[in-house]
């Protein structure tokens, strides 16, 4: 296996690719400089400011999420609109993020520009990502197939990792421990010269946790050891290249459900050793060559990842491995066309080669499935306040039906007023897993090579209005969006109650409202809140009635504050996080059966002062009021804990 591994690594070095951001010559870096309006990398195949985006998005800063003392990604994902988050009990636990009401396998998730799902599950687990070296995470919700494929039919989350400031070095430091027997301990190394950047980061969290069971007093903790690399160099004024290493290697601590027939605890978690390891390996390089002053933009990519799980699974070891090479090519060229409508246009024309591969421990097989996909984009801007943007993508598919999926979207920014209206249209599909093609475990899951993949068609419109010159902002969005061809699993009888992965008949349909709001005053006090309302529904197994889609709660939200004082130095914070009603599955009769999981806050407040320039110390107490909630049915959650830091620039 390490031998596959590394094999793995060399050839995601050598051949994986993709740009995490655009080319930094010396002439592109004063530009970036003086430059305002931020940029959304992932609207579509090019980058665009955030005010021409027609589609729901939302950003956060790696300022924002340190301010906040946020440790992993998921926590942060919490406060966005339309997000909803399940953990399997403790810190490190299998945590998944479900969009809009739609499944896990249907947000896609990128890693300075290399796709991380698993190929094996079609998921993202997020216990295991840490917040230690982000710079930006751009979040975009709706179909956005179109532009990504697979995996993207109910949004995106764009991670892009912090990368070096030229013509100087800095070393940041960071150690954190708190009462859940947490070390965090993180470093990190960036600097450049005038034609390159680099930066290299390091982080180690520990925690011993808490007994995810309602049975006996045993700990679950979790380790998780996260390595990345990245550089940027200009080869010449008009060539750039650039690359990403990533390496997590992680083990947490599970309980198993009691599955022994006719015990008093079957379908309840219980006590146990077992764990999941897990080893992730993302690489990445890629090159972008402007020419014509600019008009033209070639961008080469290739990226590869290789993820290798461990399930130790009351006293047996169950293992894969699923690797996913990439490799796009896309030309840009804009022009304009002065006149009364005095336009901006860019034409944008791309193909992409894709293989998975999986290889579980139960079966004496390697499976494999390859995608070629061709892609074209439309932007256009017109007279300073119409913006469009439109693509239209073809799979080629050699395990299952090939698909067509196209995206438009539209933004007017009304002139001499601080109102600007959005809205989008798509579809999107979504490829049947490795899992559910050719199963798991023989004897309580097998696949089915017969499944169809998903397909969806959603929509959304929107308004953003600012008040009293833009301190306040508020967002407010409508989505709807449906589901056919939907993969659910269906259950036998005892003594295992083995499945089987069907598509559904019927449809299954989401639609809601997501408001976001921020304000920001000058006297160095800022909020901002959210809320969103679900509506998931799909019809039954059976074709009879529709019912609720599991671990999606209909009401959610979030609001914080912080106060900034002292002349900067000094900040505290308080943030609130509402989850309503949910259903969920218990198995404690033998067959699923719905039960409904109580609504839950969580509240953490926090604080940091500054001593100088180079040393400032931190904490925060989270779920100060010690709400007893279940994410997840039968796992129990983290109680009250406290934190305190120390971190340092040099």
């Amino acid at each position: 296996m390490e031998q596959k591994l590394f094999r793995a690594a060399i050839a995601a070095t050598l051949l994986g690719a993709s740009i995490s951001s655009l080319p930094h010559n010396a002439a592109a870096q004063e530009q970036e400089a003086t430059e305002l309006a931020p940029v959304l990398v992932t609207d579509g195949l090019t980058p665009v400011e955030e005010e021409k985006s027609g589609r729901a998005f939302t950003v956060l800063t790696g300022q924002e999420l340190e301010q906040k003392q946020v440790r992993y990604v998921a926590d942060a994902l919490r406060q966005v609109p339309g997000f909803a988050v399940s953990r399997t009990g403790s810190y490190g636990g299998n945590t998944l993020v479900r969009v809009r009401g739609n499944e896990s396998n249907q947000l896609l998730v990128m890693i300075d520009g290399v796709e991380a799902n698993e190929p094996s599950s079609g998921e993202f687990d997020f216990g295991g990502l840490l917040v230690s070296d982000i710079d930006r995470i751009e979040i975009l919700r709706g179909p956005q197939s179109a532009f990504w494929g697979a995996n993207a039919s109910a949004g995106v989350v764009n991670i892009i990792t912090k990368r070096g400031e030229r013509n100087g070095w800095s070393t940041k430091t960071r150690v954190e421990t708190g009462t859940d027997g947490t070390v965090l301990g993180a470093a990190a190394l960036s600097g450049g010269k005038e034609n390159f950047d680099a930066a290299l980061s390091a982080a180690f969290r520990r925690n011993k946790g808490f007994n995810v069971s309602d049975y006996g007093d045993e700990k679950d903790g979790d380790r998780n050891t996260t390595l990345t690399g990245k550089f940027n160099a200009d080869i010449s004024e008009n060539l750039a290249l650039d690359g990403t290493l990533r390496f997590v290697d992680r083990k947490s601590d599970v309980d198993p459900q009691d599955f022994v027939w006719g015990s008093p605890t079957y379908g309840q978690v219980i006590d146990g050793d077992d764990y999941t390891a897990t080893r992730e390996f993302y690489g990445s390089l890629g090159g972008t060559l402007v020419s014509l002053d600019g008009a033209l933009t070639h961008k080469a990519r290739f990226t590869g990842s290789d993820t290798h799980r461990d399930n130790f699974d009351t006293g047996v070891l169950y293992f894969d491995d699923s690797n996913r090479y990439n490799g796009t090519y896309q030309a840009s060229y804009q022009f304009d066309t002065p006149g009364a409508l005095n336009a901006h246009h860019q034409i944008t024309g791309g193909y992409e080669w894709q293989r998975e591969t999986y290889a579980p421990s139960h079966i004496s097989e390697t499976f494999e499935r390859d995608t070629n996909s061709i892609v074209g984009e439309y932007r256009g801007d017109f007279l300073d306040q119409f913006f469009l943007n439109a693509a239209i993508r073809q799979d080629f598919n050699d395990a299952f039906a090939d698909a067509t999926t196209y995206s438009i979207s539209g933004a007017w920014k009304i002139p001499d007023t601080e109102t600007r209206l959005h809205a989008s249209v798509g579809t999107g599909v979504t490829a049947p897993t490795f899992y559910e093609q050719f199963g798991y475990l023989p004897s309580t899951f097998t696949g089915n090579p017969d499944l169809k993949p998903e397909k969806s068609f959603g929509w959304d419109i929107g308004i953003e209005h600012g008040f009293f010159d833009r301190a306040l902002v508020v967002d407010v969005t409508y989505f709807n969006q449906n589901l056919t061809d939907e993969i659910t699993t269906v259950y036998g009888g005892p003594p295992n109650y083995a499945s089987r992965p069907v598509n559904l008949d019927g449809e299954s349909r989401r639609q809601g409202v997501e408001i976001a709001m921020t304000l920001n005053l000058t006297n160095g006090f800022s909020a901002s809140g959210t809320y969103t309302y679900t509506d998931a529904t799909q019809q039954d197994a059976s074709g009879g009635e529709r019912v609720q889609e599991l671990r999606r709660p209909k009401h959610s939200g979030s609001v914080s504050a912080a106060y900034t004082f002292y002349e900067d130095r000094a900040r505290v914070f308080a943030e609130a996080v509402f989850n309503g009603k949910m259903t969920d599955n218990s198995f404690t009769t033998g067959a699923p059966t719905p039960v409904t999981l109580d609504a839950y806050t969580v509240v953490t407040v926090g604080g940091s002062y500054k001593f100088n320039d180079r040393f400032e110390a931190f904490g925060r107490i989270e779920n100060v009021l010690d709400e007893d909630y279940e994410e997840v049915f039968g796992y129990n959650t983290p109680g009250r804990t406290a934190f305190f830091g120390l971190k340092g620039t040099f």
